[in-house]
């Protein structure tokens, strides 16, 4: 059996799992968009092991599999695979468990890292320099969720210990869900947008939210505002967010998601005096990937691969 390990960018699997017994591995540590390239690349395999969405698994390209037999997501839920074309090609998909916090602790990284300046000044110490500019304290600031389900709930619970308000908004969201978690209920986006120093997005990607953080959006922020995305890029228009940010509406952001990922050496995002001014803080999709977290994915895909040999049930995907 022959097993292709997708998108292991640090070359982790092997070291946090024990792949043996289980046929010939092969590891890919590049993301190709390609389809053609990618279906020559799969084409012999059977097994195919992909971390979350880094790279997508259309039906168009599962067609041209046709020796694939089992797709292991890491995660429960991967949008980015075409579960009915892998139904109808006969191709069992499953996944693993997920651990709850490891995004919310890097949207409270993000916060003290924007708002304290802590990379742009650690860099100007780097480069033979002393203290550049002046941050700001997190405590008595108001914080602004977007999205209040589980990462939003832990990422209220962070920043109330650090002395911050905590307002919500989304769509279906309730003033009893708010009341709950001792958290304001805004009454609409703009309300959110307008009273919040620093907006934080946790919300799934979705026709609703696809460019919900547009233009006009950005527009009603403060001007001293920050905006932190760890979900993903699309919610926000990067080419508005840049604007913004170059033209000082917008205080500053820190993103670690993007519309294509790995992150084009030309995209907009990459705005040398945004990042050198510590107005812009870019970080590679780190919200998932820790130490913990990988050992559980690898781990987990190697005994949904054990299991599915022996015919024995496995993780099925939300």
């Amino acid at each position: 059996m022959k097993i292709a390990i997708l998108d292991d960018y640090g070359h982790d699997a092997l070291r946090l799992a024990d792949w043996s017994g289980l046929g010939e591995i092969d590891i890919f540590q590049d993301t190709l968009t390609d389809q053609d390239a990618l279906a020559e690349r799969l084409s012999a395999y059977d097994v195919l092991c992909v971390m979350r969405e880094r790279t997508p698994l259309p039906g168009a390209l599962l067609e041209r599999l046709p020796k694939l037999k089992l797709i292991v997501t890491s995660g429960s839920r991967n949008l980015s695979i075409d579960l009915d074309t892998a139904a109808r090609q006969g191709i069992t998909v499953c996944g693993t468990e997920l651990r709850k916090t490891t995004t919310a602790e890097l949207t409270l990284g993000l916060m003290l890292a924007s708002q304290r300046r802590i990379v742009v000044e650690s860099n100007h110490l780097r480069n033979g320099q002393w203290q550049q500019g002046l941050g700001r304290d997190l405590g008595g600031l108001t914080l602004g969720i977007i999205g209040l389900g589980k990462v939003g709930q832990q990422v209220s619970a962070l920043a109330k210990a650090f002395g911050m308000q905590v307002a919500a908004w989304s769509q279906n969201l309730t003033p009893a869900l708010c009341d709950e978690h001792g958290v304001q209920h805004a009454t609409s986006l703009e309300a959110l947008l307008k009273m919040s120093d620093i907006v934080t997005i946790h919300v799934v990607l979705s026709p609703r939210s696809r460019g919900l953080i547009n233009r006009e959006a950005l527009s009603l922020m403060r001007p001293t505002a920050c905006l932190i995305n760890t979900s993903r890029g699309p919610i926000v228009d990067t080419q508005a967010l840049v604007e913004a940010l170059r033209s000082q509406t917008l205080g500053s952001a820190a993103i670690d998601v993007f519309d294509q990922e790995p992150l084009p050496a030309d995209d907009p995002l990459r705005d040398h005096d945004l990042i050198d001014s510590g107005r812009l803080l870019l970080t590679p999709h780190l919200g998932y990937t820790s130490e913990q977290t990988f050992r559980l994915f690898y781990r987990q895909m190697v005994e949904d691969i054990h299991a599915w040999q022996r015919g024995e049930p496995i993780r099925q995907l939300d």
